[in-house]
């Protein structure tokens, strides 16, 4: 939790910021697979097989997971189709970035067609568009994580065909190991607790960004700008940002709740959108320390907060009746999602410009007001 910057109106309309479509509606071309004989029967195993693959944990790196549910996809006719399953996009289906460390195994929820033992993957870089590395063996759900920071998207090739996997991109970080004192590549983070304290955590690793990376979109309604620290370093780059998809993933659905019911209206496809501003996102914890009310172990410094303004009932003002909507939705999303717990406070006096609130996704249940 922590005071919010000054932000005399909403700086952002979630309708400007839909560039794509929704991942909801890609669902039918995620698998793009067909049979040339049992096709009912292959076409269910194929679902069954995408569920099985697709069970995904946001909070780390994670561990290489089984191959078999790939082989009953061998049977496939002969011609190239890759694409992430729904479940690549988290719960809400609106997460656009998955997280890795450098050379760790990344779990990447897909469905292919066609012979496995035939095909390789290789890792774009989402700037040039060019392999960072030598293409491995595809053997299941796990992938091997490029050696180098960066943004990257995932490449299935077989002989001459190759298959580029548009989303989710995968963000590699530069681990938390190489930072060295108080500063990251000359990028001023400060000291976390953990640092002295041993009962203590810390991220594990730093998104590394550029100034051409501010505007990727890490979810359907959310950039990296959004998170980006607002200290005195603008001129400094690249910038580093602790970002944890858990708290996109319940960004998402709460905005998803709130947009159920409120009354502007989307324009890049059906239902309703609510106006957003992010006000604090990543705090570093140096700049924490200076913020007015900001607790010393914020959750902003982990990655896994953030304090928004959310305009939800669509009549072009924050208000309490707003932010109190928003509490509705914050409860809804844990209730049926017990994964994405976390803080909820509600800043509202008139000590704020604007009232706003704080979401997180500690893993523990606390609500308060500021």
């Amino acid at each position: 939790m922590g005071a919010r910057r000054g932000s005399p109106a909403l700086q952002t309309a979630v309708t400007g910021r839909m560039q794509e479509s929704s991942p909801r509606q890609r669902n039918g071309q995620s698998l793009g697979t067909t049979w040339q004989s049992e096709r009912g029967t292959w076409s269910a195993l194929l679902v069954m097989c995408a569920a099985a693959i697709g069970v995904v944990q946001f909070s780390r790196p994670a561990s290489s997971a089984p191959t078999q549910p790939f082989a009953a996809l061998a049977r496939g006719n002969a011609h190239l189709s890759a694409g992430a399953t729904l479940n690549a996009f988290g719960a809400s289906r609106e997460v656009r970035l998955r997280f890795a460390l450098p050379n760790s195994q990344v779990e990447f929820p897909l469905g292919v067609s066609g012979d496995l033992s035939s095909l390789t993957y290789e890792w774009v870089s989402a700037r040039d568009s060019a392999a960072s590395e030598p293409p491995r063996p595809v053997a299941g759900p796990g992938f091997v994580a490029p050696s180098r920071p960066g943004f990257y998207r995932l490449a299935i090739v077989r002989g001459a065909e190759r298959h580029v996997i548009a989303e989710p991109m995968v963000a590699v970080m530069v681990p938390f190991t190489q930072k060295i004192g108080s500063t990251l590549n000359g990028y001023r983070i400060g000291t976390y607790l953990a640092e002295r304290f041993a009962e203590h955590d810390h991220p594990d690793g730093f998104v590394e960004v550029g100034p051409a990376d501010v505007d990727l979109m890490v979810s359907t309604h959310l950039r990296l700008r959004d998170f980006v620290t607002h200290d005195q370093q603008e001129e400094v780059w690249p910038k580093y940002i602790a970002l944890n998809p858990r708290l996109l993933d319940k960004l998402e659905l709460v905005l998803a709740k709130v947009g159920a019911r409120a009354s502007v209206a989307r324009s890049s496809y059906l239902g309703q959108d609510v106006a957003l501003d992010v006000h604090s996102g990543y705090r570093t914890p140096a700049h924490n320390r200076g913020v007015w009310r900001a607790a010393a172990d914020s959750r902003h410094q982990y990655g896994d907060a953030a304090d928004v303004a959310i305009d939800a009932d669509g009549d072009g003002r924050v208000t309490l009746r707003d932010e109190l909507m928003v509490s509705r939705a914050v409860d809804q999303v844990e209730d049926e999602h017990p994964d994405l717990v976390g803080g909820l406070g509600l800043y509202i006096s008139g000590e704020y410009h604007t009232p706003y609130v704080h979401i997180d996704a500690r893993g523990t249940r606390s609500r308060w007001k500021g």
